[in-house]
């Protein structure tokens, strides 16, 4: 039989401390939420006290800045050197001009407040409350009638025939929209509005009931052909259709709009780019050195003790943050200074691992900083991880970023002849021309990534 025994063993094992834990989950924050954990702390530890805001940003260059950058571009080029590497919808990509509602009213409410006033009988009031109880924030109604009917009290008795003629009021209210179970409806109770002899109303209402998936698809001419109309009646009625709302409810309800506070800045003094962290709504914390002398020499006050602590790994993992956000910053920049100059088809290739060995961090690390992270430069306010884009060949051995060859395609097709569209074949051939060695498919990936329509179908759309 195994007797039970004692034995030693050493060993060395990697544990995480309290501090670099705390460290680690600061730094994967954004800055709003930095920003509240930061305010918590301030009300819940008294060791800590907040510093004054710091001052704007200078429009003197930092020395200690500049000299990172400096640095940072002298890395690069040695590496290089050693290694010779929806809101609405308007029919295309962009928002419906619609001015919602900022009364701060939801579109339930705003259904409700109409249903008291219109001419509902109490039967009929009860039903469109179910109605508008099932209709979500985009305006659709989600339920079917039998749900709805289940939905209010058995003992009513309520039929088909009465839901079909209560939403038919509901589908009268405001917005002008508000209620479809399906968006060939919804355009349908916007188009129903208009005069009846307005040009291409009866081609839009026969293309939003019967052809809206080649409309989607953009099948133009095969549209013309079965509707047997012309390129200028097809171009009034899409006109028509495109001026609706797919999502009239957001009009009274819109979604919360999300702001970006940028972790850096990024601007050009005196020809070097500098960066700089930012303050914008961020305090400054210490400890409070007042308490800590009180402390000091005196063995009770176990749990202030515990708060001083807190209080000073608190503030070294903000200044750790700060360090390391820095530097990957910088890195970035260094690297795609040439970006900033001149624009997306001078984005050179950049992965984790580069930033990693240039700053001497493992890549979880630069990970963590450039997940959530933003930017802000003369170009605009961008994520961290925009600068990231996997490597091209190209034949005279200097790669490519496939975010410049992307803004290379886009700028080819741009300059194309309307009449005779690139096909992505010969796009393939004109960026090999060029030194970029890439296949079709590559160029159709990132066509389709880009949501620019085949050459097919870029021939075949009618000018609207």
């Amino acid at each position: 039989m195994l007797k039970p025994s004692l034995q030693l063993k050493l060993g060395q094992t990697l544990t995480m401390t309290p501090q670099l834990q705390q460290a680690i989950q600061l730094l994967q924050l954004p800055l709003l939420d930095l920003s509240a954990k930061i305010q918590d702390a301030l009300e819940e530890n008294i060791m800590l006290e907040m510093e004054d805001l710091p001052d704007a940003p200078r429009t003197e260059p930092e020395t200690t800045a500049e000299i990172e950058i400096i640095r940072a571009e002298e890395n690069w080029q040695a590496s290089e050197a050693e290694r010779i590497q929806d809101g609405g919808w308007n029919g295309e990509d962009g928002p419906v001009n619609e001015y919602a509602d900022r009364s701060g009213q939801t579109l339930r409410e705003h259904l409700l407040w109409q249903l008291e006033f219109e001419d509902f009988t109490p039967r009929e009031a009860l039903i469109g409350e179910a109605l508008i109880d099932a209709i979500n924030d985009d305006g659709y109604l989600t339920a079917s009638f039998d749900d709805i009917a289940n939905s209010i009290d058995p003992g009513t008795s309520i039929t088909l025939q009465e839901i079909e003629r209560a939403l038919a009021k509901v589908q009268r209210m405001d917005p002008i929209g508000v209620g479809a179970r399906n968006l060939a409806e919804c355009l349908l109770l916007q188009l129903g509005q208009l005069d009846a002899e307005t040009p291409g109303l009866a081609l839009a209402t026969d293309i939003a009931r019967e052809h809206l998936d080649l409309v989607a698809d953009r099948q133009y001419t095969d549209l013309r052909r079965r509707t047997n109309c012309t390129e200028d009646e097809l171009e009034h009625a899409l006109a028509l259709i495109k001026g609706c709302n797919p999502k009239p409810g957001l009009a009274v309800s819109p979604a919360a709009t999300e702001y970006i506070v940028p972790d850096v800045f990024v601007r050009k003094v005196d020809n070097r780019w500098q960066v700089e962290i930012s303050s914008s709504g961020i305090p400054r914390l210490a400890v409070n050195q007042r308490y800590a002398e009180l402390l000091r020499g005196n063995g009770d006050h176990a749990v202030l003790r515990s708060q001083l602590q807190e209080a000073r790994w608190l503030v070294r993992s903000l200044e750790i943050r700060n360090e390391t956000l820095l530097k990957v910053a910088t890195s970035i920049v260094a690297r795609q200074r040439d970006f900033l100059e001149h624009g997306d088809e001078a984005m050179k290739p950049l992965v984790l691992k580069d930033v990693a060995e240039a700053i001497g961090m493992h890549e979880s690390t630069v990970s963590r900083v450039t997940t959530n992270k933003y930017m802000h430069t003369p170009r605009g306010v961008f994520e961290f991880k925009y600068f990231f884009s996997s490597h091209l060949s190209t034949t005279d051995g200097e790669d490519q970023s496939s975010t410049s060859v992307r803004a290379k395609i886009r700028r080819l097709i741009g300059a194309e002849n309307p009449a005779k569209p690139l096909s992505d074949s010969k796009i393939a051939k004109i960026l090999a021309n060029e030194g970029i060695s890439v296949a079709r498919r590559t160029v159709a990936k990132y066509r389709e990534a880009m949501k620019i329509p085949s050459s097919s179908d870029r021939k075949a759309r009618p000018p609207v």
